[in-house]
Order: C-alpha cells, then sequence, then structure tokens
C-alpha cells in the first residue's frame, strides 16, 4: 500500500439485497476527519505514524425510557478519522459495548458521519472469524436499508427491535470489508442487569 492512500473494495448492488455485481477498487486520500459535539479533532496520519486515540464515551449518546423499557442509542459512523473513519462512534474493534436488559426494545439512530464513503450498520451474531460482508441479522429489523451500498454521508436510518434473546452481539458495517477492518462495536444483552448502559470495553477479535 503506497503511504498516505487506503484501498477499499465495494461491491455493486446488482438488483435486489444479497446479490453482488462485479467488485470495483476505490482509492481514496487519508482521511482528515473532525469529531462533532465535544470531542477534539481527530487526524488519521500517514503510514508509521501514531493515530488519534479513541474518544471518550459521551452520555448523550444513549437515552433509557424506563417506564416503556426503551433505551435509544445515537449510533454515528465515521464520528472520527480513526481506523481510516471506519469506525462507529470513534470506536473501532469492539471498543464500545452497549448493554441492554433482556427484553427491552432497543432504538438505534443510525448516521453517516463519513464525508468520503457510505457505511451501514446490522446487530449479528458474535462471530469469528468476521463475516466479509452483511449476513442475516440477529433480531427482526436490527438493521439499516442497503446493508451492501451503504447510506451516502450525512444520510440515517432508524433501527428498532426487541432484545429479546440474551448473549453477546456486534454492531456491524455490512458494506464489504468495513466491518472485517474493525468497523464494529458489541451489543450485550442480559437477564441480570436492569438498565442499559454504554461503556468503553478492551478493543480485540470478537
Amino acid at each position: 500500500m503506497r503511504s498516505g492512500v487506503v484501498t477499499f473494495k465495494l461491491f455493486r448492488l446488482a438488483g435486489g439485497r444479497g446479490r453482488f455485481a462485479t467488485v470495483k477498487s476505490l482509492s481514496v486520500a487519508r482521511i482528515v476527519a473532525v469529531a462533532v459535539g465535544a470531542a477534539s479533532p481527530v487526524v488519521v496520519h500517514a503510514q508509521g505514524d501514531v493515530a488519534a486515540p479513541a474518544p471518550a464515551v459521551d452520555p448523550s449518546w444513549l437515552q433509557v425510557d424506563t417506564a416503556t423499557k426503551t433505551v435509544t442509542f445515537l449510533l454515528v459512523a465515521g464520528l472520527t478519522g480513526l481506523n481510516g473513519a471506519l469506525n462507529f462512534n470513534g470506536f473501532r474493534d469492539g471498543g464500545l459495548t452497549l448493554t441492554v436488559p433482556l427484553g427491552w426494545t432497543v432504538l438505534m439512530h443510525f448516521r453517516n458521519h463519513d464525508g468520503m464513503l457510505p457505511h451501514s450498520a446490522e446487530v449479528i451474531a458474535d462471530a469469528h472469524p468476521l463475516p466479509t460482508g452483511p449476513v442475516a441479522p440477529a433480531f427482526a429489523r436490527a438493521f439499516t436499508l442497503r446493508l451492501e451500498q451503504g447510506l451516502i454521508s450525512e444520510q440515517t436510518d432508524d433501527l428498532r427491535f426487541i432484545a429479546d434473546r440474551g448473549g453477546s452481539y456486534l454492531i456491524f458495517c455490512g458494506v464489504p470489508g468495513h466491518g472485517a477492518a474493525g468497523m464494529w462495536v458489541r451489543v450485550a444483552v442480559s437477564g441480570s442487569v436492569r438498565k442499559p448502559s454504554l461503556a468503553a470495553t478492551p478493543a480485540g477479535p470478537p
């Protein structure tokens, strides 16, 4: 790979969901991105330099309604330049975990903040090795539109589902190659917790 250039493989959708056509390569310049809110600007450095650390968890990302047992999570793709903007809320490789009580309704407001690449999101089973593209979601309606193609910059969509099965899951970018490159964070559904929470967690393979 040439210094300062990242190569991504994008799959063009051919007809309906789940079918793919020819593969094309797209080379883009390294991204300089500015985080929204209180986070400081983050620069993705050239190859060999040390990238900026992931931001702290912003409490405003999570809203909890105990009366209706609903948790609302603001899910932002490419919030910072970390990992070439292949991140959710500035975290990659499972570095962020949303914990949800069993049986609660989960509403994720997805937004693509990346100014250059399309992204999508779905909740999938905790899998290793990671899939290279979209797979069946772990819960009904736990996915954004155009999983393979992704949503372009500043497009939004909602994921709404009931966390009716306990276990470990991933929020995964379904655009081919993105999730496998580190664009995923974690969801834990537990019958032993009473209130949803969001916390930074050690990054690493599922």
